[in-house]
């Protein structure tokens, strides 16, 4: 199951340093969470898990496997984007093929020279924003009257989808991204279909210097502001400490951040918001030959969760043999677990919940 993260932003922000650095941990000696590079924009990462390893120490596992966000970095923007300009047709194609955006904010003054003159985050942020929602604005213009014809022949489903794109239609001219309409639940499927890119998730990565990546400073602050009123989410990090830190080992890295009063890479911060940003829990599976996270979406079953590691877990699926984090770890692993009442027999209708430990059972 891939879950991909865009990294977006204007030129001279620091996004391709972001994505450089995530790069670079594939061939540093700390990597306990490897990036593979697929193509020369694309790759994977792992997402930081401490309870992994314990896992792994308590089942003796011969191999630790994270779960893992595939991150895109998308050619840069410029305004004018959604008419053209620039790269924005490829940018916009790129971003239609996310599931959320990583927005990198340029929150550091310095001699690189702005493309707006001046640094100002909230005011890039909303030059991405606005060709996000200009693209959309068109887009469904277009649709509306495709749609409005069908209607007239008696497709339901066209009249349903009028109503609701009328409604976005509002939202956008009224200054507002796709992702703040109230939707209700009997219309996810029909708005997820509209494809709108205004209404991805949105984390802000605020790139700031290396002296204030502990602190955060003003820039940042208003960031944090301005996403607190979006509902959307925000993290500070330095790319160049980031750069820098994936050059160094372990015991290196770990002094360097020290020195800097930092308890974490940012790019740990990074993954982990974006994570929660797509709405992701994790599950566990655990045994001598590896230990091993996996990812599904909040409020997938029992079997979409096998269905995670294998088609035919899903298709066969019999019951799950469960095992909370808590209790798998105080108690001492899977037998002692189980000796004291803590495995729970799963069905079809189990809603899985972050940290389970699971034993698929299937027959096809």
């Amino acid at each position: 199951m891939g879950f991909r993260c865009g990294i977006v932003g204007l030129p001279n922000v620091g996004k391709s340093t972001l994505f450089n650095a995530l790069t670079a941990t594939q061939t540093a000696e700390a990597a306990n969470y490897p990036f593979c590079t697929i193509d020369p924009n694309v790759g994977r990462v792992g997402v930081p898990d401490g309870r992994l390893a314990k896992l792994a120490e308590l089942g003796k596992s011969a191999k630790v496997i994270p779960t893992q966000l595939e991150f895109v970095d998308i050619a840069g923007l410029v305004r004018g984007a959604s008419k053209g300009e620039g790269l924005g047709n490829q940018f916009l194609a790129n971003i239609r093929e996310v599931d959320a955006i990583l927005h990198v904010l340029r929150c550091f003054e310095g001699e690189v020279t702005h493309v707006d003159g001046t640094v100002d985050p909230v005011r890039d942020a909303e030059t991405v924003k606005t060709e996000l929602m200009i693209a959309d604005l068109e887009s469904l213009e277009r649709r509306l009257e495709s749609q409005t014809k069908k209607a007239r022949g008696g497709d339901k489903e066209a009249k349903a989808q009028i109503g609701l794109m009328e409604r976005v239609v509002t939202l956008l001219e009224d200054g507002k991204p796709a992702r703040e309409l109230d939707v209700s639940a009997d219309e996810k499927k029909l708005f997820r279909d509209l494809q709108l890119l205004s209404a991805k998730p949105v984390l802000y990565v605020c790139n700031v210097a290396e002296d204030e990546a502990a602190t955060g400073n003003a820039h940042s602050e208003a960031v944090a502001e301005m996403a607190q009123a979006e509902a959307a989410e925000a993290v500070v990090i330095s790319a160049a400490i980031e750069a820098e830190l994936a050059q160094l080992d372990a015991e290196e890295g770990a002094e360097f951040l020290d020195s800097l009063g930092l308890d974490e890479a940012g790019l740990n911060k990074v993954i982990r918001a974006g994570y929660r940003l797509l709405g992701l829990i994790t599950f566990f599976t655990v045994g001598p030959k590896e230990a091993r996270a996996w990812t599904v979406t909040r409020g997938s079953t029992a079997p979409e969760a096998a269905g995670v590691i294998h088609t035919d877990f899903q298709r066969g699926f019999i019951r799950a043999e469960t095992i909370d984090y808590a209790d798998f770890v105080t108690l001492g692993g899977e037998t002692a677990a189980k000796d004291a009442g803590k495995m729970r027999q799963e069905g079809k209708e189990y809603r899985v919940k972050d940290g389970d430990v699971f034993h698929f059972r299937f027959n096809v």
